[in-house]
């Protein structure tokens, strides 16, 4: 079978994450990108080989030899360039939330509606961790029994300044939800995934912490450290922190909070699943460790083994144990994914994928929906009030 070629559009940090699982897998080839940086873009392709460079990203949405483009720009952007990759019959493989709103991921499940053979895609990466997709195999064939309660967070740090400032903090570009659609949505579809079973119900604190930032007069790249800096004073709406307790369709209760503001957290995304028989318990920041409790008998480290693990997670894990797996190895899983469901000729219609669907993500923007409802209402919100 030929490659397949890929265009990129976004070269911000998960940009050049999205190049780089790309150039890990076989038969793919990345053969164009395109930034509103076009200088950026050349810069880019120049140093990743990439033949074609376009400073419209129209101009590669519309080359006939691309088959799929990844969707790698601001959240803003999500709706027009998604439905342009979709009317222009590519497959397309976005970054999450899949658009501002619920509004805006419903108009893209409508559009996808009308071409049943594009494959789409949305970056919840974590859900290809090894360990996770291992837990997931391990709770579905019933090795801690009856699921009791499901509980974690995804705790950062990034922005714990009123000096700390970036595009995710204008609702105009990213949505009204920040903290909650940008990681709390990692949780919510890492839980969803092991659990196999979606949240169906929240209650949710949702607390803006720094209500007013400083903007740095000169634009700063995300996570950049800058000395002597001008700055203005802006008022913030989205909010820092959210603490949600939610519900699932397979009767299963649990809580989580996400933080942008916790000191000295930086990637802190764990959950922990308790069942009749036993708990387990992983932290993507020991992502090749889980751990699993017991009550009669000793706690286990569950190390990540290859030979050891359920057949299904064998083509997401390839090192030998010892050698570590993380955050880029499960980008290059969701990407490796991806694309051999489109190999392999499957449609989303008739075939379920282990990587996150347009379904998933809009189903998650209207999670995150209710959520921003229950923190504004102060009660518990049920999904099926949100279309």
């Amino acid at each position: 079978m030929k490659s397949l070629k890929v265009g990129l559009i976004g070269l911000g940090f998960i940009g050049v994450a999205h190049i780089d699982a790309i150039r890990r897998i076989g038969g793919v080839e990345l053969s164009a990108v395109s930034d509103v940086n076009f200088d950026q873009a050349k810069q880019r392709a120049g140093q990743f080989g990439v033949e074609k460079c376009y400073e419209d990203f129209n101009d590669l949405i519309n080359d006939p030899e691309i088959d799929a483009i990844h969707n790698c720009t601001p959240n803003h952007l999500h709706l027009e360039v998604n439905q342009k990759i979709i009317r222009a019959g590519k497959h397309v493989f976005s970054e999450k939330p899949l658009g501002l709103d619920a509004d805006e991921s419903a108009q893209m499940m409508a559009t996808l509606s009308e071409y049943p053979e594009i494959v789409a895609g949305i970056n919840f990466c974590y859900r290809m961790t090894p360990l996770v997709q291992d837990m997931k195999h391990r709770i579905k064939n019933g090795e801690i029994g009856d699921i009791y309660l499901v509980h974690g967070s995804y705790l950062q740090d990034w922005l714990l300044y009123d000096t700390d400032y970036n595009w995710r903090v204008v609702k105009e570009f990213a949505g009204p939800s920040r903290c909650v659609a940008d990681i709390g949505s990692h949780w919510i579809d890492t839980a969803q995934t092991v659990l196999g079973s979606r949240i169906c119900e929240v209650c949710a604190d949702v607390v803006t912490v720094l209500p007013t930032r400083k903007k740095p007069v000169m634009e700063v790249e995300t996570y950049a450290i800058v000395e002597d800096m001008e700055y203005e004073d802006v008022a913030v709406t989205t909010e820092d922190y959210a603490g949600v307790l939610v519900k699932f369709e397979n009767g299963v209760t649990g809580l989580f909070h996400c933080s942008q503001v916790c000191a000295g957290r930086k990637c802190h995304l764990n959950l922990e699943v308790n069942g009749s028989k036993a708990s387990y318990y992983w932290n993507q920041e020991t992502s090749d460790r889980m751990w699993k409790g017991n009550r009669d008998i000793n706690n286990e480290l569950v190390i990540r083994n290859p030979h050891f693990m359920a057949q299904q997670v064998h083509d997401y894990t390839y090192m030998p144990a010892g050698h570590p797996e993380g955050w880029n190895d499960a980008m290059r899983n969701t990407v490796f994914a991806f694309y051999q469901f489109i190999k392999q000729g499957k449609k989303l219609h008739s075939h379920k994928p282990d990587f996150a669907t347009f379904e998933e993500g809009h189903y998650i923007a209207r999670v995150i929906e209710a959520i921003l409802l229950s923190g504004k209402e102060r009660r518990w919100v049920r999904l099926d009030e949100i279309k």
